[in-house]
């Protein structure tokens, strides 16, 4: 499978929660795969879907779910010791790792080669960590959601694109939705 094949079948899971959806391609696939209010789609700032999240999450006690790839969280690796030190279990941080850098043209990460970002993650002292493999991606992330305890999943998939459309919505009518449906 590929990350839009996972988010298309995650998506009815999401529909109930707070949606933080890293930059780029994963962003438009959500969009286009079931645009909701509880979704906020990340049109710049590479790294920081997980840190938006973690920050959602503590502000207030809806589930929030980060959607993160793998190159996002190698661009930002401070956001694992910082999640881990803050521990707040409405908060998922969902990983798909394809191995690359998928909106700027699946150029390769490390995460595809040497470095296991589960690894990585328990060693920042996350103590919930689970990895998977993509076709298992729904149970997991509902069981985990069923848990309520802070939960970081890393998928495994294959990388790969779909064609779709960028994001026409305007930045700030998504920033306001968004919160309005925080506050509902």
């Amino acid at each position: 499978m590929i990350r839009s094949e996972i988010l298309r079948e995650i998506a009815p899971i999401l529909r109930d929660q707070l949606v933080i959806c890293n930059i780029g391609l994963p962003s438009q696939e959500m969009h286009l795969i079931d645009d909701q209010p509880t979704n906020f789609y990340m049109l710049g700032t590479m790294g920081l879907s997980s840190s938006i999240g973690l920050g959602l999450a503590l502000a207030q006690d809806k589930t929030v779910i980060s959607i993160d790839g793998d190159g996002s969280v190698l661009t930002n690796l401070g956001t694992l010791p910082t999640i881990a030190n803050n521990v707040t279990d409405n908060f998922i941080l969902l990983i798909i790792d394809n191995g690359s850098y998928g909106s700027t043209g699946d150029q390769p990460t490390y995460a595809g080669k040497k470095t296991k970002l589960e690894n990585v993650a328990m060693a920042c002292g996350c103590e919930n960590v689970i990895t998977c493999q993509d076709l298992d991606t729904a149970k997991v992330l509902q069981a985990a959601i069923d848990s309520k305890r802070m939960t970081i999943i890393v998928v495994k998939c294959d990388s790969g694109n779909i064609k779709l459309p960028v994001i026409t919505k305007d930045p700030v009518m998504i920033k306001e939705r968004f919160m309005n449906a925080v506050k509902a």
